[in-house]
Formats: structure tokens, C-alpha cells, sequence
């Protein structure tokens, strides 16, 4: 995998590399090639509006300074490079900003790519491109992109962007693991203010560990399924989770209490509304219905195991929780169970 300009050693341009995802890619990638040969090793470059952590610079990852949301300082960023993961993403915010950073800063970042002679470019986007409704083993090509929030709709686009330019799309659906800030610490902040299972907390959702995901962005950017071009792949275990079965136990981890009532999802919409007005309706969506993902081609494709699923890896994620989370007061849940029984 030389750099298609230069002919010597390989080099992999990574965006996003100091984020929840790409820390994580970073973290295995580095590992990966610290088994290679000296002539055969990558070397590693961070686009970054910051400076890098000190602990990347001297492990030799490089600094490349350059914004997204501002095409100019992307000038140069891809020269030398074989391979770009483009793992930086706007998350939230007003939809101009969202805009920017994903879909024109992608469509930027594919400009300069190409320029460059960049032989491969792998985009991180999300499932959430399908927008609402119900999903149950749907495979990459199943499901129509229909985003409903500013997020996901700018991520569809830069989709578009990746593919039409023969770039690869994985598509994870919920991450978990140490780092996550925001799946996770929801779930239990939803269940602490309205402690209620929403219809028996019988919904199935696609889970990736952050590891794995890693290791996946990892394979990818050292050549695994070179020759076969792009391509589009949901990127999670291949065993969907119940949400009662997430919940239960890394609340037993956690030494938290478990929800004990039930209730059906209107009426647990209702109360989630007053108590977390910023949940939206998708999110919701998300823990009361079926969202799971037929995702084991990308497994073949790589080479990378899918892992041992999330049973085997809760107690490492709750360490993370623990830290990370903290139960909304005793006196508040208490009182909304009180009052969300179905009369």
C-alpha cells in the first residue's frame, strides 16, 4: 500500500482521530502497526483543528493542522496519502453547521483526495440515514435514506458524495464502550426519570463495541478487501440486544436499580417529554421499537471477528458507566413512578 505519489511508505490521513470513534481506531491501528516492519509501516497523520495530545505526538502520529467546516486549510492535507478514514462528523447543533463540517467539508476533503491520487477514502456514517420506523434484519440495500434530523440528513448527503466517488460507507448503528458520552449515559438518564420499562423493554437494537469498530476502521485502512472497491456496510454484532437485557445489566453492574414498572410506549412518551424534553421522537424510537441490522458481511469482508457481543464486554463498559454516569435523584424517580402507572 505505498503512497500512490511518492512510491515509499504508506500513509493513512485520519479525520475525526481524537473523537469517541476515532480514538478508538487510532488506539488498534497504532497497535497493528507497531507488528510491521519499519519499511512497511504506516505512518499516521491527524487532520485536527488542535494540537494533538502530547502522548500521540510521541508515539509519532502526525499533526496535520485543518478545520472541515473551512475548505482552504484543507489545501495539502491528502498530498502523500494512500489512504484517508474519514471519521470527524458534526453531531447536533443548528443544521448550517451541519451542513458545513459534513457535507461540504466532505465533498472538500474528497476534492483534495482526488487531487492527491488517494487510492482509498472510508467514510463513518451512521444508520441513523434511514430515518424512522420500524427495522428488523434489513441488509445495506434494504432500507431507503430517509433522515429526519439536520445530523443525519447531512450524513446521507455526504454518502452520496463517498459512493459516487467509490469511497467505502460503514454504517454502525449504537456504539458502546469507554468514551461514550451520549447512547449509553441516555439510556440510563431516561430510565432514571421515568423508571419504566417501555413495552417490557422487549426492543432489539444493533450494538457495536467501539473496539470492534476500531479494529474494522483499522483493517480497513491497512488494505483489507483491497481490489474490491467501495461499497456500503452496517458495522455491528451481528446478534441484536434487547433494550431490558442493555439495561438490566449494566444496572446490576453499576449497583443501580433496574426499572420495575411497564408501560406502554404512548404513555411512556408522554411522561419522557416532560421529563427529558430534549430526547426527540427518534431517539425514543430507538428504545421502544426493533432496530437491529443484518451486518455480517463487513466481518467476511475485513477479516475482523465480530467479538463476543455485549454480555461478554458489559462489565469493561460498566467500568466506564460508572465513571461516567450518575442516578438522577432517589426522591424524583421515585415520585414520576408514583404517578406514570397506566390508570
Amino acid at each position: 500500500m505505498p503512497s500512490p505519489a511518492t512510491g515509499g511508505r504508506p500513509r493513512i490521513l485520519v479525520t475525526g482521530g481524537t473523537g469517541f470513534v476515532g480514538s478508538a481506531v487510532l488506539r488498534v491501528l497504532r497497535e497493528r502497526c507497531r507488528a510491521l516492519t519499519a519499511a512497511s509501516r504506516p505512518e499516521i497523520r491527524v487532520l485536527t483543528r488542535r494540537p494533538l495530545p502530547p502522548e500521540l505526538v510521541a508515539a509519532g502520529v502526525v499533526e496535520v493542522r485543518g478545520d472541515l467546516a473551512d475548505p482552504a486549510t484543507l489545501r495539502g492535507a491528502c498530498d502523500d496519502v494512500s489512504t484517508v478514514l474519514h471519521l470527524a462528523a458534526q453531531v447536533g447543533g443548528d443544521a448550517g453547521r451541519c451542513v458545513a463540517v459534513n457535507e461540504r467539508g466532505t465533498e472538500a476533503l474528497l476534492h483534495r483526495a482526488a487531487a492527491a491520487g488517494v487510492g482509498r477514502l472510508v467514510y463513518l456514517s451512521t444508520t441513523g440515514v434511514y430515518g424512522s420506523g420500524v427495522h428488523r434484519g434489513a441488509g445495506e440495500d434494504d432500507l431507503p435514506m430517509a433522515p429526519v434530523s439536520a445530523t443525519s440528513r447531512s450524513r446521507a448527503a455526504a454518502e452520496v458524495a463517498v459512493r459516487e466517488s467509490g469511497g467505502i460507507v460503514l454504517r454502525p448503528h449504537l456504539v458502546y464502550g469507554p468514551g461514550d458520552t451520549w447512547f449509553v449515559p441516555t439510556v440510563l438518564g431516561l430510565f432514571d426519570r421515568v423508571p419504566a420499562w417501555i413495552d417490557g423493554g422487549a426492543a432489539r437494537a444493533s450494538l457495536v463495541r467501539v473496539e470492534d469498530l476500531g479494529a474494522v476502521g483499522a483493517a480497513l485502512a491497512l488494505g483489507a478487501g483491497a481490489g474490491a472497491g467501495g461499497g456500503v456496510f452496517h458495522v455491528n454484532h451481528p446478534e441484536p440486544v434487547s433494550v431490558r437485557t442493555l439495561v438490566t445489566s449494566i444496572c446490576a453492574r453499576l449497583g443501580r436499580p433496574a426499572p420495575r414498572d411497564d408501560l406502554p410506549a404512548r404513555r411512556h412518551r408522554e411522561l419522557t417529554r416532560r421529563a427529558l424534553p430534549g430526547l426527540t421522537d427518534h431517539q425514543f424510537e430507538l428504545l421502544a421499537e426493533d432496530h437491529y441490522y443484518e451486518s455480517s458481511r463487513i466481518w467476511r469482508w475485513t477479516g475482523v471477528p465480530a467479538g463476543a457481543g455485549f454480555a461478554a464486554h458489559v462489565a469493561e463498559a460498566a467500568d466506564w458507566y460508572g465513571r461516567a454516569t450518575a442516578p438522577a435523584p432517589a426522591a424524583d424517580t421515585a415520585s414520576l413512578a408514583r404517578t406514570s402507572r397506566p390508570r
